[in-house]
């Protein structure tokens, strides 16, 4: 126990336990090597904003997955659109506009022609006859009321 010496200055103590606090220090420096300091990092991230900011500032825009959904929805009307006014073209009915396949409108117009070739389409009968003096019932039945009309009118 003789080698106890006792402490009566600050001088003293800062002596004793010098070393002790060296050794310490070095071990902090080493585990926290290539970390910033408060003040680095508040210097280093000033011209950022949080996140809650970002979320303020976007809030209403659509998200990357929301956009892709839209893209996709937009390129199937324009190619639905295509479709319908090629199978207009080609005479194909318009209920089977979602056969015809393809990513193109060249491969669509390919495709049509293929399917058009599988389809009569009958051809419409007129509503009435543009020709003159026809015949037929509904000739007879006109020329009955053109003569009960001049009949009336005192022709």
């Amino acid at each position: 126990m003789s080698d106890f010496t006792v402490i009566e200055t600050q001088e003293q103590f800062d002596a004793a336990i010098g070393e002790r606090l060296k050794r310490e220090r070095e071990t902090t420096e080493k585990k926290f090597e290539g970390y910033l300091s408060p003040e680095d990092a508040q210097k280093k991230y000033s011209g950022y904003i949080s996140a809650e900011d970002v979320e303020k500032k976007y809030q209403g825009y659509l998200s990357p997955e929301d956009v892709a959904k839209k893209d996709a929805q937009i390129k199937k009307y324009e190619t639905d659109s295509v479709k319908a006014r090629i199978a207009h073209e080609a005479g194909i009915p318009f209920e089977l506009v979602g056969r015809l396949n393809g990513e193109t409108e060249e491969d669509i117009r390919k495709d049509a022609e293929n399917l058009s070739k599988f389809i009569r389409v009958k051809g419409v009968p007129p509503l009435h006859s543009n020709e003159p003096g026809g015949s037929g019932k509904n000739t007879e039945q006109k020329a009955s009321y053109e003569k009960l009309l001049s009949g009336l009118k005192g022709e």
